[in-house]
């Protein structure tokens, strides 16, 4: 897989890590991109990775959609492109492994929404998170509406999407939109993803898949889901050898199967 013009990506000790590479625009958001990381996602989706990173290159993770391409667009087309992104930040979304999105400098409109999509949110001291529509006449299109109420609640969502302010690091952990700070932010993600990596593959990956169909569900849907998973579980060799190497004081030696 080879070719991209506004990422790049590379795996590295079983993590596939895709990078925002449009540093001179801020790493804005156009339909390249969108495309592009479809494509990285789609490519991986089979795979064994045990974790996927998100992260920008140079000051910005990213500023937002591109502007200069948007402001042509008749009502149509936007949709179209606001259908665009959504499909493609949903493969996000449900990616099989465990994404994390290393946020350096500002994640501000389509950038926010795209962190979003990720299970954890880490951020550098410097980074701006926002959803800024609102600033340019329009509104969230790529999700915000849905997931920042999701992550920060219905009040502050709306003051944020209202006013389109930004929120710097610090107030982003206290709302619960990112988990912690991280001096170099992409050096934590990797730290998190490696401390996941060693945990039972399929265990992971049923915990994301549960939390993500119970979402909405109430709670007793919720935990016959989880009882169904648990089960699923002592059917496999992770298991048999997670349990195993427990009671036998050592480190488990797990193969995903």
């Amino acid at each position: 897989m080879s070719g991209f013009e506004t990422i790049s990506i590379e795996i590295l000790d079983n993590v596939g890590i895709i990078t925002l590479n449009r540093p001179k625009a801020l790493n804005a958001i156009n339909t390249q991109m969108v495309e592009e990381i479809g494509c990285a996602l789609d490519a991986w989706t089979a795979s064994s990775l045990a974790a996927v990173i998100l992260t920008g290159e140079g000051k910005a993770f990213a500023a937002g959609a591109d502007i200069s391409q948007m402001s042509t667009f008749s009502a149509t087309e936007a949709q179209q492109f606001a259908l665009s992104g959504q499909r493609t930040l949903r493969k996000l979304e449900h990616f099989p492994a465990p994404t994390i999105a290393a946020v350096n400098g500002f994640a501000l409109g389509g950038g926010c929404e795209l962190a979003m999509c990720c299970d954890i949110i880490l951020s550098g001291p410097k980074a701006k998170f926002g959803q800024p529509e609102v600033n340019l006449g329009v509104i969230p299109g790529f999700g915000g509406t849905q997931r920042l109420v999701r992550r920060v609640g219905r009040q502050a969502a709306l003051e944020l999407m209202m006013t389109g302010r930004m929120v710097r690091a610090e107030e982003a952990v206290s709302l619960g939109l990112a988990l912690r700070i991280e001096e170099d932010v992409l050096t934590g993600a990797k730290a998190l993803a490696a401390e996941i990596a060693k945990k039972g593959p399929v265990a992971i990956r049923l915990v994301k898949e549960v939390v993500d169909t119970t979402d909405r569900m109430d709670t007793d849907a919720g935990l016959a889901v989880e009882a169904s998973a648990f089960g699923l579980c002592f059917a496999t060799n992770d298991q048999t050898e997670g349990m195993t190497a427990f009671l036998e004081k050592r480190s488990a030696n797990f193969t995903g199967q």
